[in-house]
């Protein structure tokens, strides 16, 4: 077995930050070498073309906040299994600690790691992860899993959740830091090209500007989110799915600055709280059931018609936000512009596809994981299945948003669409030009085009196609 003094090896994924970081802050206290690590793997290399990039942004300013405290990042590409027990034997450390995961494909990576690392006496450790709550510490009374998110609600509401922790001031180094990869040579970017550029201006990246960000939201903004949250065209939610992905900032430290909140008076903050803990109840159901991520939840939508080709001419306007349809072609075109769509408008644009469009979820659910900084394995497939009919706490399938009527609820002086559609105005503002920046040289479209005189698919055509095949099924 190792000694005590052999170094530790600290392996970061989505979970870039110094505070409140269980293994670092483990780490620092050993008193032992910590040796950093990011693995360019095999889930990363699975990642969409803009989770990638922003990823890599990311990385790059993590590891100047590892410079802070005297350590360094170190980055090798390759299979986990095969990469961490070659670093082991370079620098001779007898642990590699890590942040747990929950979504499938970084479990079965883990699992790996873990096996290759047995034979070698070396402790493999993973410490709690990105959510408030692990998916099986919370049960029904019957000692099942929760389906349903409001009883999860009531389960978890009150339960303690542990004060976040500090930084560490440093990191003892080793006597000799192993040889590291340069971060451009993986052009974690390549896939955005001119792209990049456009969603460049509305990143917020680290772990510092991610503080700001929350500081900011519970001072300003968070006593009127509930009321303000649906509106696209306001600022009224706290944007911080951006670095809750990639761990910038900790959803502990999130909850602990709402409930300071809901103390002090601001009520929206409750609202706010439960967002935090719908985002949990996503990985509570991936842990307990990995096929949401890639298979309808409930098994009995698998005969249903849905259409599967990409190519078809409805489902390359959705994706190219020239539907005709005003909210759902803002929010597309947001998307392409900032990284990032309202969630108003993903709950818009989902139900449009599946059901107005009649086209498989799962469409949908891989451009958003090809197009969205802040995609997240659990939120994002929870969020398709939840729109689209088969999942848990789904929109019954009857209930069809209309997107028009939804349009003039939440956009009622269209400040959203103005924003983003540059062929609504004869001096389109410069985020809708940069749409046109932003996207495929391939695709046709230029800011002097016409839009579209006529839906593609009208609402109330698209409603009753959807609701003629959901009542020929026999569920």
């Amino acid at each position: 077995m190792p000694d005590d003094s052999s170094p530790i090896l600290l392996w970061f994924r989505r979970d870039l930050r110094l505070t409140d970081h269980r293994a670092l802050d483990a780490a620092a206290r050993s008193g032992r070498p910590v040796i950093p690590v990011f693995l360019f793997d095999e889930v990363v290399e699975g990642y969409g073309t803009a989770p990638q990039w922003r990823l890599g942004l990311g990385v790059e300013s993590f590891a100047k906040r590892l410079e802070g405290i005297g350590a360094r990042l170190i980055l090798r590409r390759g299979r986990a299994s095969e990469i961490l027990p070659a670093l082991v034997r370079e620098t001779g450390a007898g642990a590699v600690w890590w942040t747990r995961a929950y979504d499938p494909p970084s479990r079965a990576r883990d699992s790996a790691v873990g096996e290759a690392l047995e034979p070698m006496e070396v402790e493999a450790k993973a410490f709690r992860g990105h959510i408030l709550f692990e998916p099986w510490t919370v049960e029904t009374k019957t000692g099942g899993y929760y389906k349903v998110y409001t009883p999860y609600w009531r389960a978890v509401k009150d339960c303690g959740v542990d004060t976040p922790l500090t930084a560490p001031p440093e990191l003892k180094a080793p006597d000799t830091w192993p040889k590291s990869d340069r971060l451009e040579d993986w052009r974690l970017g390549a896939g955005m090209r001119r792209g990049a550029a456009v969603v460049a201006r509305h990143v917020t990246v680290g772990e510092e500007a991610a503080q700001t960000r929350l500081g900011t939201f519970i001072r300003d903004r968070v006593a009127d989110y509930a009321t303000r949250r649906d509106y696209p065209g306001v600022n009224g939610t706290s944007n911080l799915s951006e670095n809750l992905t990639y761990g910038e900032i900790s959803v502990r430290s999130c909850w602990h600055a709402g409930q300071r909140a809901l103390d002090e008076g601001k009520d929206g903050a409750h609202d706010w709280l439960k967002e935090l803990v719908w985002r949990d109840f996503a990985y509570h159901l991936l842990w307990h059931t990995p096929h949401l991520m890639t298979e309808n939840w409930r098994r009995d939508w698998d005969a249903f018609p849905w259409n599967e080709d990409e190519t078809l001419p409805e489902v390359v306007a959705w994706k190219r936000g020239r539907t005709g349809i005003r909210f759902v072609d803002a929010a597309m075109r947001e998307m392409y512009v900032t990284g990032t769509m309202h969630n108003r408008a993903r709950m818009v644009v989902a139900s449009y596809l599946s059901k107005n469009l009649m086209s498989h979820w799962k469409i949908g659910c891989r451009w958003f994981e090809e197009c969205l900084i802040d995609w997240d394995p659990a939120s994002n497939a929870m969020g398709w299945q939840w729109a689209s009919g088969p999942g848990p706490d789904a929109t019954p399938y009857f209930r069809v948003f209309n997107p028009v009527t939804q349009l003039d609820k939440f956009d009622r002086d269209r400040r959203y669409t103005h924003r983003f559609i540059a062929e609504l105005s004869g001096d389109p503002p410069d985020e809708a030009r940069a749409y046109f920046d932003a996207i495929p040289e391939s695709w046709p479209m230029a800011p002097g085009d016409d839009y579209p005189a006529e839906p593609i698919v009208g609402p109330k055509e698209g409603r009753q196609r959807a609701l003629d095949a959901y009542a020929a099924r026999d569920f």
